[in-house]
């Protein structure tokens, strides 16, 4: 799991927020598959609506430039980002994501290795609306400041708890990466953050160039195109 901040800034978010308040939600089952449509309390925009269109195309923009979000999930295809409303006691049980989902309009699919969520209100203005992500060695609960977002293994069983109070807003999508193994992902990530602080405190140091080479061969060895 990896909590990256600041996607959105407060200015993107309030416009993203007037939007959405003025949006024609739709029940939130109409997408779920027999399953999760039995757990699935909420409402979201349709796929083909030309606001969640709109904002999805944002996102997007937003995210080809948020470095961290590159560098943890190495995306080769991202699946245009959808947006939910929670409230009245929404919620959504536990459940696992589908693994493959198709781009509306197009023949492209997307196998879903990571699971995504960009918060777009704070949390203040609602009660509940926790996300639970199981881990292996225990359950973590997420719930960030306007413009965060979480990223985690789309495999994992994970759910949103009963809004009780006010309204909770997030735009939620998946990633294919170009690693599919997320122990994998975890190391690149890793060897990255290590590049990037050596880059700071030796630029000219030899063992940058060798390991920047590791990064990129390692890339090239477990990459899926």
């Amino acid at each position: 799991m990896e909590i990256i901040p600041d996607v959105l800034t407060p200015a993107e978010v309030s416009r993203c927020r007037e939007l959405l308040d003025r949006a024609a939600w739709q029940d939130g089952k109409t997408t779920a598959g027999h399953i999760a449509a039995r757990v699935k309390q909420n409402q979201q925009l349709a796929q083909d609506d030309p606001l969640a269109g709109e904002l999805s195309a944002f996102v997007l923009e937003k995210l080809s430039t948020t470095s961290r979000f590159m560098a943890a999930a190495l995306p080769l295809k991202v699946l245009p980002p959808r947006f939910n409303r929670y409230a009245d006691s929404g919620t959504y049980g536990y459940h696992i994501d589908n693994a493959i989902f198709s781009v509306p309009g197009t023949p492209t699919r997307v196998r879903g290795d990571l699971s995504a969520t960009l918060f777009l209100n704070d949390v203040d203005e609602y009660d509940g609306g926790e996300l639970l992500i199981q881990g292996e060695l225990a359950t973590h609960e997420v719930k960030l400041p306007a413009g965060h977002m979480v990223l985690y293994p789309a495999n994992t069983f994970h759910q949103v708890t009963p809004v009780t109070r006010g309204v909770r807003l997030a735009s939620f999508f998946w990633i294919q990466s170009l690693v599919r193994e997320a122990n994998r992902r975890a190391m690149l990530l890793d060897l990255d953050d290590t590049i990037q602080d050596l880059a700071e405190e030796a630029p000219d140091s030899e063992a940058l160039d060798r390991l920047t080479g590791l990064y990129h061969n390692l890339l090239r060895e477990w990459s899926i195109t």
